[in-house]
């Protein structure tokens, strides 16, 4: 089978927008950039790419229930033009009525797996897919309704090879997208110490969530991507390792083409040129759990105290410029045009990066390329990413003061800063290449055809 055959349908929650809606996006551009018969089927759809599909869960589901739903929207819709605040009540106890299955799952503490069309997938492209390659399948912190069923996987899997990529360890939990400190995912769950980390759940049945996802990998057969060794090795020691067939460490990679080193015009930016620019980004800075806006905060504080006129740039959330101790925050709302987000990166003195948890965040090898040294802290994959002293610095978790030393020595010592510059931009060209990625995905999945059995035997029943 050669490249120009092949038929790749990726599923994601987005096509943009997230960390991994950049790397299935990424993949996307870069397999019809090679002539292959490249889709992607999403929850939402935010491109206007038309081989980006948005799967139509509403067409699959009973009629009684689309039926409510549609009369619970009109009623909705008709409130809002009436000021009827009746009429919207009514819509809304249409809807309920519609969900009753699924919120009396959620009340419960189950993770709500259902979405009808997940069983539909292929058929939302015509012909046989050569390869399903799966993304984040659970909701992000933002979103209220699942997209994908995780109990299709079985079948899914006798009827094409099904490559999974794993962007976080949701699939290895009872809950979860990390764990963080608990290792209670290595043996069952339940009694969970934090359920309000994404996807939250109100009542604790992480228990039954994990036995359930065992239960439907031990009737799977997976082929399992990760983009560090931190995370495969998690996932080498949890419930999936029963469903996989082969497993790969491919790192993400960035389109260096646009991630590149280069002079910028900080005024196009509205940027000070006399200010020490501090970079970060991340979906849902002030709110995502997984990230450590305080620190970040406190240690943009502390840096202040000694070094004046330094501006903290928060990109990827609108918001109202703030004063933090000495220093001015300003927020930079989602920017879809990764040139634009790529001069950011060029424009800033010092990409810092404050995480609980992080598997391989898309931002950190984006800031390399640009010759921008970063300031990380050392947890799940990021270790992978900065080679320490070299292209960067890694501090602990938590440590505002060990993160603030770092960024005035890069502010400090322009000579060191330039170093580590040069050095970010040439090992980033060499190990985070979206053509090296996109080449080992490739090489992968024709093994993976080559040796696929659409019909196995199922040791477990």
């Amino acid at each position: 089978m050669t490249e120009r055959a092949l038929r790749v349908l990726q599923v994601n929650l987005r096509d943009i927008q997230g960390g991994a809606a950049q790397v299935a996006w990424n993949l996307h551009r870069a397999y019809r950039g090679r002539g292959l018969d490249a889709r992607m089927a999403v929850a939402r759809k935010f491109s206007r790419d038309p081989f980006v599909y948005e799967i139509p869960q509403e067409q699959y589901k009973p009629v009684l229930t689309r039926g409510l739903l549609w009369m619970g929207r009109r009623l909705e819709t008709l409130s809002a033009r009436t000021r009827g605040v009746g009429l919207g009540r009514l819509g809304g106890a249409f809807i309920s009525l519609a969900e009753i299955p699924q919120r009396w799952a959620v009340y419960r503490g189950r993770e709500d797996f259902y979405a009808p069309a997940t069983q539909h997938l292929l058929e939302l492209v015509q012909g046989p897919q050569d390869i399903l390659h799966l993304h984040n399948l659970h909701k992000s912190w933002e979103d209220h309704r699942n997209y994908f069923d995780l109990r299709a996987l079985p079948d899914l899997s006798r009827k094409v090879p099904v490559v999974m990529t794993l962007h976080d360890a949701w699939l290895l939990s009872g809950h979860c997208a990390h764990s963080m400190a608990c290792e209670r995912w290595r043996s069952g769950c339940g009694r969970c110490p934090a359920l309000d980390i994404y996807p939250a759940l109100r009542r604790d049945g992480t228990a039954y969530n994990w036995q359930r996802k065992r239960d439907i990998y031990r009737q799977s057969r997976l082929y399992v991507a990760t983009p560090s060794h931190w995370l495969m090795e998690k996932v080498e020691r949890s419930i999936l390792s029963v469903a996989m067939v082969s497993s790969q460490v491919i790192p993400n990679g960035v389109d260096l083409s646009v991630f590149h080193p280069g002079q910028e015009d900080r005024n196009a930016l509205g940027l000070p040129l006399d200010a020490h620019v501090l970079l970060f980004t991340a979906d849902g800075i002030r709110v995502n759990k997984m990230k450590d806006f305080q620190t970040l905060r406190h240690a943009i504080e502390l840096v202040a105290e000694h070094r004046s006129n330094v501006l903290f740039v928060a990109l990827g959330e609108a918001g109202q410029t703030e004063q933090v101790g000495h220093a001015q925050l300003r927020f930079v709302p989602y920017q879809n045009d990764p040139e634009l987000v790529a001069r950011y990166y060029r424009s800033a003195d010092v990409y810092i990066h404050a995480s609980r948890a992080d598997t391989f965040p898309n931002s950190v090898i984006e800031a390399l390329a640009c010759g921008t040294p970063v300031v990380a802290t050392r947890v799940g994959g990021i270790p992978e990413q900065i080679v320490e002293g070299e292209t960067g610095f890694l501090t602990p978790e938590g440590d505002s003061a060990a993160m603030a030393m770092r960024i005035e020595m890069l502010l400090t010592d322009m000579d060191l800063k330039c170093r580590m510059g040069q050095a970010s931009a040439e090992d980033a060209s060499k190990r985070f290449d979206l053509n090296r990625q996109a080449d080992g995905y490739l090489q992968w999945y024709k093994e993976i055809i080559s040796g696929y059995l659409p019909k196995f035997e199922n040791r477990y029943c």
